[in-house]
């Protein structure tokens, strides 16, 4: 079940749910931002399966979520967290994104790119399919 304390409040934070299959990396970020000085509970990590996932979607104090999953469980996620009044994103398969900053060298920014989103596209987890560009286009 999620704790929310007085202390640890879900109000300005953010909650990462990270795969049950490969939970060490979220950990990893998670002492990388405290060590940097992020107060204690404006990011914390749930671990679990899909039993986390409920408990995310319902708890009345979590008001928005979004999600990568699978087709069948996009749209049982997506339905239970609108009916919960939460504002739902379901990213489906966009979930590597690609940012390009304004002072990227910009051949070399979209070589990079297609080669992340095609190179990988046998493996589809690792294939870039979302570009953010920020700024002014030049």
């Amino acid at each position: 079940m999620l704790d929310v304390s007085a202390r640890h409040r879900l109000r300005n934070s953010f909650v990462l749910k990270p795969s049950e299959r490969d939970p060490s990396a979220s950990l990893f970020l998670a002492r990388l931002l405290a060590q940097a000085g992020l107060p204690a509970g404006v990011f914390n990590v749930v671990q679990g399966d899909k039993a986390a996932v409920d408990a995310l979607l319902a708890h009345p104090q979590v008001r928005a979520v979004s999600f990568v999953a699978p087709p069948r469980s996009r749209i049982t996620s997506t339905g239970r967290g609108a009916e919960a009044g939460k504002r739902v994103q379901a990213l489906g398969g966009a979930k590597n994104h690609m940012v390009v900053m304004p002072d990227a060298d910009l051949e070399q920014a979209v070589d990079a790119l297609i080669g992340a989103a095609y190179g990988s596209a046998g493996e589809r987890c690792m294939a870039i399919s979302v570009a953010v560009l920020v700024g002014d286009p030049r």
